[in-house]
């Protein structure tokens, strides 16, 4: 499996979430409701957007490459999509390319009926279930590891939908979660260890399932509680909800980068808010690493929470050192390396009357390639900082994503190859720090990380990877035959 591609915004100096999820069940505007749902998920996913109704009779899709806003914005586009059930689905893409036929929902027609889903999270074993279901007479449509769910509950022997779900989820590894539509309800589920997120809230009668806590206070829906890891909750039209645990009980292992970067600092993640969770991180940083300097300067808009945090806990004050421009486009859409360094200077600009003369600490979120890091750098020298110390509000990233996350290889990370010495050469700062392993399980309210049993996903960190990785071990295998899939 391929999780390699050329789409990265900041030079691939941030790691992407690739996928939102949003569902709503028993509204009588229930495209409206999800697409302003799938709109407040949109950090989560910008390449592109689709949405799938059912009117008690038929299944209704429209999907498209860009944004919710490019797609869903008009009172045309949401009249094509009837019903009082919706869900949508907005994405990066990891597994399987970028191509319109990956864009999801994704929708069969079952022995069962209609047959809708959307997926945030990556299946490690896809590739190998795809290859044998292929070799049964199977014809995929997509690239996508989404499309291996359907046709493992097309091809189930049980009698019932949910069962059949059931079963296909049995023979499935990794992360996700899951909303689905049928013509009986919804079904939405998260993976045994809980790795992505994934929340209930209700709106009036209606059920609403996001992936984040924020999407449901944007469309005025009451917070109920998370899906809990490996639960699966049914719902059907006349708003009866029950709640199936098929897989037991096993550790939880959330994906920990949540509090670091991919949540909205306005969500709220294991019960935890995630704006907490950052100023904490900075905390942290300031006790484990203090730096004397005249300001605390965050790199915007990741780093802003963590850098409060840090100012508070060491007294030095928090100025807005580096200003960003909102109006500037994606990165990963340049054509050269060239283009790539000069829009990160169009995309956040030195406050030279601030920084000039004066000894700054920069906090940011993650090092992932360093390219955008040592340009950062370069800009306070140039405009005329006396020194620039670097603060990283999570451990070093050395390790690959498998679980829906876009990550580089690992030759490509800079803590893979290097250092923490070698790094902040490279990125030519006077200092270089990232937060411990146990300060960030401190900020996120823990007493530290539990080696033995983990309370979070942390691969990306340590290599400790919470579940198999079979295409990973296939691939690698020089005695396994060569399984391939378009990267997403």
């Amino acid at each position: 499996m391929n999780l390699t591609h050329p789409f990265f915004d900041d030079n691939g100096d941030k790691l992407r979430e690739e996928c939102g999820v949003f569902g709503v069940i028993g509204a009588a505007d229930a495209a409206a409701v999800c697409a302003l749902g799938m709109h407040a998920l949109q950090h989560r996913g910008q390449e592109a957007c689709g949405m799938t109704s059912f009117d008690g009779t038929e299944f209704f899709t429209r999907r498209g490459l860009g944004q919710v806003a490019d797609n869903f914005s008009t009172g045309e586009s949401i009249g094509e999509l009837p019903g009082n059930t919706a869900m949508g689905h907005v994405r990066y893409s990891t597994t399987g390319g970028s191509g319109f036929r990956n864009v999801q929902p994704l929708y069969a027609e079952l022995a069962g009926g209609g047959f809708a889903i959307s997926h945030n999270g990556n299946i490690s074993n896809s590739l190998h279930l795809r290859s044998d279901l292929v070799r049964k007479g199977a014809i995929f449509q997509s690239t996508s590891d989404t499309e291996v769910i359907i046709h493992l509950v097309a091809t189930s022997r049980y009698p019932t939908m949910l069962d059949r779900f059931v079963d296909a989820l049995r023979l499935v590894e990794g992360a996700y979660s899951l909303i689905c539509m049928t013509p009986t309800g919804m079904i939405a589920c998260r993976d045994p260890m809980g790795i992505r997120p994934l929340v209930m809230g209700k709106l009036g009668d209606a059920i609403v399932f996001a992936s984040e806590s924020v999407a449901l206070d944007v469309v005025g829906a009451e917070f109920i509680r998370q899906v809990e890891p490996g639960e699966l909750i049914q719902t059907d039209f006349d708003g009866n909800v029950v709640s199936h645990r098929p897989f037991g009980t096993n550790p939880s292992r959330p994906c920990i980068f949540e509090h670091v970067y991919f949540s909205r600092p306005d969500s709220v993640f294991n019960e935890r808010s995630v704006y907490e969770s950052r100023k904490q991180i900075g905390v942290q940083l300031a006790l484990e690493s203090p730096a004397e300097t005249d300001l605390v300067v965050p790199v915007p808009d990741s780093g802003v929470p963590a850098a409060i945090g840090y100012s508070q806990q060491s007294g030095i004050p928090f100025e807005l050192g580096i200003i960003r421009s909102h109006y500037v486009g994606r990165t990963f859409i340049q054509p050269s390396d060239s283009a790539r360094h000069s829009s990160v200077k169009r995309k956040h600009n030195a406050n030279r009357a601030l920084v000039e003369g004066k000894r700054i600490v920069l906090i940011d979120d993650s090092i992932v390639r360093g390219t955008t890091s040592l340009k950062i750098v370069q800009m306070m020298r140039e405009a005329g900082a006396k020194e620039v110390h670097f603060r990283v509000a999570s451990p070093p990233t050395g390790h690959g994503c498998y679980y829906g996350v876009d990550t580089p290889e690992r030759s490509k990370l800079l803590a893979g190859r290097m250092d923490v010495a070698a790094m902040c050469e490279f990125i030519q700062a006077d200092s270089l720090a990232f937060v411990s392993i146990d300060g960030l399980y401190r900020a996120v309210g823990l007493d530290g990380r539990n080696d033995s049993c983990p309370q979070y996903c942390d691969a990306c960190f340590t290599g400790d990877y919470p579940t198999k990785l079979t295409d990973l071990y296939d691939r690698e295998s020089p005695s396994s035959p060569q399984l391939s899939l378009s990267a997403k």
